[in-house]
């Protein structure tokens, strides 16, 4: 049987993505990273230049891409529009972060959902050369919105979950570790990926005005229990579970997402500062998802980053 053809990729990135971009590099010496000139006129839009734009003619090119913000996707989104039009063998976009997934539906008339709307800019990316555009996402936060995304892009979706499973294997615990699910979601989207670990489900109640977080199903006691879901936001879940889990004699609590949002510097709830926060996390693992929290939680316990570095490399092989 022949090799499969390896191709040389040109990576594109933004700025808050030059870190991963350069862990993706060094994967690989097929993959060669290419620069962009960030510019703002005096009005605060942007100017914006691809450097060696006549090189790149025939050539396989990616864009990692961070949307961290608002202000920052519509220049991010003119260069990804742009790219495929320069006569590109292929082109490939890496959002590893689709930032609106969590709103994804309507619950009243008038709600709107950005997720449908991003999915809705994303599909018209130009064509290239080599055909429609090829979307790498992990670990997207409802797996209908796969189908939010129009004929013109090729959604490719990845997860974090090996990354995870990896590290656990190393844990000198290892042979003691129980999955917990904060609700029937993270349930469904992860289960079949960690079916070799017993598990524990947790689920939201409501008690009056309030939402308390229950155990429905499985036995914590005396284990090392991970808690697993896609993202993060203020953490106010996590810590729920994490009280209910101890209260039910797990012996140790740490914590796994693919997307550590955490607004408003929320990742503080979670830093070892005493004993008692020692305690209630042991690890928090994340991705390189989100550049921008992982820069502002560096050599922060409990707290470790696992690279999708290697995986993105894989999938600009797809």
């Amino acid at each position: 049987m022949e090799k499969p053809y390896k191709k040389e990729v040109l990576l594109f990135y933004c700025v808050e993505s030059e870190e991963l971009a350069r862990k993706i590099s060094a994967q690989s010496d097929l993959i060669q990273l290419q620069s962009i000139n960030w510019r703002s006129f005096d009005d605060g839009f942007p100017n914006l230049f691809i450097n060696n734009a006549q090189e790149i003619r025939g050539q396989h090119v990616a864009f990692l891409a961070c949307f961290s913000s608002p202000a920052v996707i519509f220049e991010q989104l003119s260069v990804i529009f742009a790219l495929p039009r320069l006569f590109v063998a292929s082109f490939t976009l890496v959002l590893p972060f689709f930032p609106t997934g969590s709103f994804e539906r309507m619950e009243e008339e008038g709600d709107v959902a950005t997720a449908f709307t991003m999915a809705r800019i994303l599909s018209n990316i130009p064509v290239s050369r080599g055909g429609p555009t090829s979307l790498v996402i992990y670990d997207i936060h409802a797996l209908q919105e796969r189908f939010y995304f129009g004929d013109h892009v090729l959604p490719c979706f990845e997860t974090g979950m090996p990354l995870l499973k990896q590290r656990l294997h190393q844990l000198p615990d290892a042979q003691n570790i129980v999955i917990a699910f904060p609700d029937d979601g993270a349930w469904k989207r992860f289960h079949k990926q960690l079916d070799h670990f017993p598990t524990v489900v947790c689920a939201k109640v409501r008690e009056g005005d309030k939402r308390i977080v229950r155990l429905k199903e499985g036995d914590p006691s005396g284990c090392h229990v991970v808690i697993v879901d896609d993202l993060v936001q203020s953490g106010g879940t996590l810590i729920e579970c994490q009280k209910v889990l101890a209260a039910h004699g797990a012996t140790k609590v740490s914590a796994y997402v693919t997307h550590a949002v955490f607004p408003k510097k929320s990742w503080g709830r979670f830093v070892h500062t005493d004993e008692k926060s020692k305690r209630a996390f042991s690890y928090f693992w994340i991705t390189d998802s989100c550049p921008v929290t992982v820069k502002e939680i560096a050599n922060k316990a409990p707290f470790e980053v696992l690279s999708l570095a290697g995986s993105i490399a894989d999938a600009l092989q797809i």
